[in-house]
């Protein structure tokens, strides 16, 4: 199975689908997680939508309560907002629990928060676990406040609620299953939330419009780390069949190529994740699981081990936009949604035509007498038999395709299409 022009990465559709996922409240949980959903249900009809309820033990954690908020701000004493959470959703630390009432200077100081070294950033900070309150404003804003009182209002609420996650599994020929998963937990940031459900949504889209899939596909939609926890919990058999997964998170910009490796590195996924980037993106930088961050904690964990990696464009921690409202739409691109995109597309025809093959006969073959051979000499000619041969000298039996094609250094597509030339006239074999 190859890509083709119809499923050239579609940047602008893609791009505008950010936009619109952007300006939503998302949160571990609540209305603005179900609303994203929602329109990403718009595309992939057969997704299905589904609740934990507060209280449920995921392994070592508890889903929290649900958290909501209709209005938040800082205002003087005459009325005038300072800080307004209708202006920009960040202003308010995530999970703030209600309050309405005059505070003191320092008393409001000691729940704000900001960045000095980036003064016109907003900065994004949550109390997941821990009842307290906040707004977050730029070091500019927060040095022109006047030491006096200010009228304070959270109108938010902690409840007894659940957990939402997504998820749609594209069937294939075999049980064994490629998994995507991305969350949607994060308020307005650009590449660290919306692009990763924008991708994914776009590339479950094209597997949908496929008729030969080999594997199956799981996607998965769901908030970041307790989500993924509780999604392993409840279809930990099912994840059995993962053969490769690949975690979406910033993906949308375009300075970057990343990667971020399986916990060992050494899985099916690790090989044609770097097979890919090597030949679709040679400068990317590998990071190390060290370095690791976003849900390939929970996917990779000891007693989970699942083979599960992440291509990014700027990777989570290294950008100075991160976590902040310079993370904003100006910061991704269409050009850097469908590189994104094509990288992964790229990894998908890697693993569904990825096989073993064993050559037929004995010392090389005569690819004349079969047409293989090019009666006229032309520029690429010399080379293309060479890598041909090349590929046919590593078909032993034992050793798979990504591999022959990083020993002979060419992308895996062209030795896919050598095995298509080869194949009908019984010189190679499937082995096993």
């Amino acid at each position: 199975m190859k890509s083709d022009d119809a499923e050239a990465a579609p940047g602008q559709l893609m791009y505008a689908f950010a936009e619109r996922l952007f300006p939503i409240n998302r949160s571990l949980t609540g209305e603005g997680v179900r609303e994203t959903l929602r329109c990403i249900k718009e595309h992939l009809p057969g997704l299905a939508i589904h609740e934990i309820p507060t209280g449920t033990q995921v392994y070592d954690w508890v889903v929290p309560k649900e958290w909501s908020i209709r209005e938040a701000y800082i205002a003087h004493d005459d009325g005038t907002r300072i800080v307004d959470f209708r202006s920009n959703n960040l202003h308010v630390v995530g999970y703030s629990s209600p309050i309405d009432r005059m505070v003191s200077f320092d008393e409001l100081d000691a729940h704000l928060h900001s960045l000095p070294e980036q003064p016109d950033a907003i900065p994004y900070v949550t109390s997941y676990y821990k009842e307290n309150w906040g707004f977050c404003l730029s070091e500019n804003q927060r040095r022109s406040l006047e030491k006096k009182n200010y009228r304070v209002r959270i109108d938010s609420e902690l409840r007894h609620g659940s957990l939402t996650y997504a998820d749609i599994v594209i069937p294939g020929s075999s049980t064994r299953e490629i998994l995507f998963s991305t969350y949607v937990c994060h308020p307005s940031m650009a590449n660290n939330e919306v692009s990763g459900p924008t991708v994914a949504t776009f590339l479950a889209k094209m597997l949908l419009s496929r008729r030969d899939r080999k594997y199956t596909y799981r996607f998965v939609f769901a908030p970041e780390t307790i989500g993924a926890i509780a999604y392993i919990c409840t279809h930990r058999d099912e994840l059995r069949n993962t053969l490769a997964g690949f975690v979406l998170t910033c993906v949308g910009d375009d300075r970057a190529y990343s990667f971020m490796p399986s916990r060992l590195g050494n899985t099916i996924a690790d090989k044609a994740a770097l097979h890919v980037l090597h030949h679709h993106a040679p400068d990317f930088t590998k990071y190390s699981f060290l370095q690791r961050g976003s849900d390939e904690r929970q996917y990779c964990s000891p007693g989970i081990d699942l083979p599960v990696v992440s291509m990014m464009r700027s990777k989570y921690c290294e950008f100075e936009e991160y976590h902040t409202s310079l993370d904003d739409l100006s910061f991704i691109s269409p050009e850097g949604l469908a590189g994104a995109y094509g990288a992964h597309v790229k990894c998908i025809d890697v693993l569904e035509n990825n096989a073993i093959y064993k050559v037929e006969t004995c010392c090389e073959p005569q690819l004349g007498k079969r047409g293989l051979y090019p009666t006229t000499s032309y520029k690429g000619s010399a080379v293309a038999v060479r890598n041909m041969m090349n590929m046919i000298a590593y078909m032993d039996g034992k050793t798979d395709l990504i591999d022959i094609a990083d020993r002979i250094g060419i992308p895996f597509h062209e030795c896919a299409e050598y095995v298509e030339k080869l194949f009908p006239h019984g010189l190679v074999s499937l082995a096993g």
